[in-house]
């Protein structure tokens, strides 16, 4: 799904201004993105000028007003089509395998240096999971189904790491036991 399927399904959660949504994605470990604000507004100004959702101006003392956007029938029935396209394999592309492949140049004791600083980097992923998945209110949760789901989600993200964690753990035993 791209930016524009997840602010869609962002605002089928409630209604938001675009600082909301930016901080939405980009404190959340699901929701893909990198850019910066300006694709959000230009999204949402392409989504309003298509008719997939509204806005109203909210004021606020001492601080600019807000538009706070909702999405609208049609935009529910664009992001239930997106729903349903063949869902994306997850890209299997990690820079540090590429810095792995080429680590044989390398003598064991920065070998294993390296994949101490990976496996600090992983388990401070873990970590961020972790936290987030116990801060409440950081999911839609409008039905036992949708919590559930969003629980699963959760789990895999957490279940990858862990396994990647244990990956990195056992390659650096490798290493210093020369089991190769």
């Amino acid at each position: 799904m791209d930016l524009r399927d997840t602010i869609l399904g962002l605002l089928s959660w409630r209604p938001a201004s675009g600082y909301d949504l930016k901080r939405i994605i980009s404190n959340s470990e699901v929701f893909y993105w990198s850019g910066n604000n300006n694709q959000i507004y230009k999204s949402l100004i392409e989504l309003q000028n298509e008719g997939l959702v509204t806005h109203q101006v909210h004021i606020q003392e001492s601080l600019p007003a807000k538009k706070v956007y909702s999405i609208t029938e049609k935009g529910l029935a664009v992001l239930h089509q997106s729903l349903l396209r063949a869902p994306e394999i997850p890209e299997l592309r990690k820079g540090f395998l590429i810095q792995l492949a080429w680590a044989e140049i390398l003598p064991d004791g920065e070998i294993l240096a390296l994949l101490e600083k990976y496996e600090q980097e992983i388990a401070g992923r873990l970590r961020m999971y972790q936290a987030q998945t116990a801060r409440p209110g950081r999911s839609p949760d409008r039905s036992p189904r949708e919590k559930y789901l969003w629980k699963r989600i959760s789990e895999n993200l957490s279940a990858t790491t862990r396994t990647e964690l244990e990956w990195v753990r056992q390659t650096q035993q490798d290493v210093r036991e020369r089991k190769f």
